[in-house]
């Protein structure tokens, strides 16, 4: 006689009851772990512009090797306080996308592949996942010329940005398009000079090389800020709706736990290391001042807070993540 499904499970149990073993349940083992994270953005208002992080992926370096005029020691101990390895920090990569309503603009363009595949390179996976196509992009706004801001606008010598034209500041590209220029710099960054060079060169050829000089307006409620030392012709952008403003700050700041509290700190990657601490403090005192939202390239991503006046040096405040916020 054939059972009913439900009276073969009870019988099972009574059987084994009786046998004196209990009924263990059937469990499938879960999929595999994903180890990796999702592609990145992260959203919110400034005014009516809608402004969005990007994140490109991370970058690790040996920071406690790089950091310059502070003593070894205070990098330890600041560190310390943070349970971070200084010796092999991993960084985040940060973009920032602005859509004014009328423009859609990127602020830098990550590192594409000039530092391997597991060294940024995820920008266009985070641009996509926030609901946008990189032909969308009408502007890229470089704040310098250094490899991890710049390479991704270039993949395998096409433009990956093709409807946008390149903004960058005039003594900064000059430098940087110039070869002859790499016994200048330190041995760290002379191979951004090829780098800069494929990079550029179908937009180049486009004629989509936009230069600037100095402190000066790109767009309708965008502008640059000149900010020479780290590079240059470093630069912030400066984007104000209604009353509010951040800046994004490219490389003013590369070690946080460090250069807030120790602004006088500075990293080998400095071109003109006494005037990239000299824009740092000024940057910092003026933000810290004035309440305005930063948007950084190397904080923890999203990268976007404010800074807060802590005696005599700063402290970071991260955003508040809103979702009331994403409200115009």
């Amino acid at each position: 006689m054939w059972l009913s499904s439900s009276s073969l499970i009870r019988n099972l149990a009574v059987g084994s009851l009786v046998l004196g073993t209990p009924l263990m349940a059937v469990h499938a083992a879960p999929p595999p772990q994903v180890r990796s994270a999702a592609p990145g953005y992260y959203r919110m208002m400034l005014g009516d512009f809608e402004i969005t992080a990007l994140s490109d992926g991370t970058l690790t370096l040996p920071m406690d090797s790089l950091l310059t005029n502070i003593p070894a020691a205070q990098v330890k101990a600041q560190f310390a306080r943070t349970g971070l390895d200084p010796s092999h920090l991993e960084g985040s990569v940060n973009a920032f996308l602005v859509h004014t309503g009328e423009h859609l603009v990127l602020v830098d363009a990550g590192a594409g592949k000039a530092f391997g595949p597991d060294a940024g390179g995820r920008l266009l996976n985070s641009l996509r996942a926030a609901g946008y196509r990189p032909e969308d992009i009408d502007a890229v706004l470089l704040t310098h010329v250094h490899g991890d801001h710049f390479a991704g606008m270039t993949a395998d010598g096409k433009a990956v940005f093709p409807s946008a034209d390149v903004y960058v500041d005039k003594n900064e590209a000059d430098f940087w398009l110039d070869a002859s220029k790499e016994k200048t710099v330190p041995a760290e960054l002379r191979g951004g000079f090829a780098q800069a060079a494929a990079a550029f060169a179908p937009y180049l050829a486009a004629n989509k090389v936009k230069k600037f000089t100095g402190s000066t307006e790109l767009f309708p409620g965008v502008r640059s800020i000149a900010v020479p030392g780290h590079s240059p012709g470093h630069s912030f952008r400066a984007v104000e709706s209604k009353g509010q403003q951040m800046q994004f700050w490219g490389d003013l700041i590369h070690a946080k736990d460090v250069q807030f509290r120790s602004p006088g700190a500075t990293i080998k990657f400095d071109l003109d290391p006494a005037a990239a601490a000299r824009q740092r403090l000024k940057a910092m005192t003026d933000a810290a001042a004035k309440g305005y939202y930063v948007g950084a390239a190397h904080i923890s991503f999203p990268g976007i807070g404010r800074v807060l006046p802590e005696g005599k040096a700063f402290s970071w405040l991260p955003v508040n993540y809103s979702v009331v916020g994403l409200k115009p």
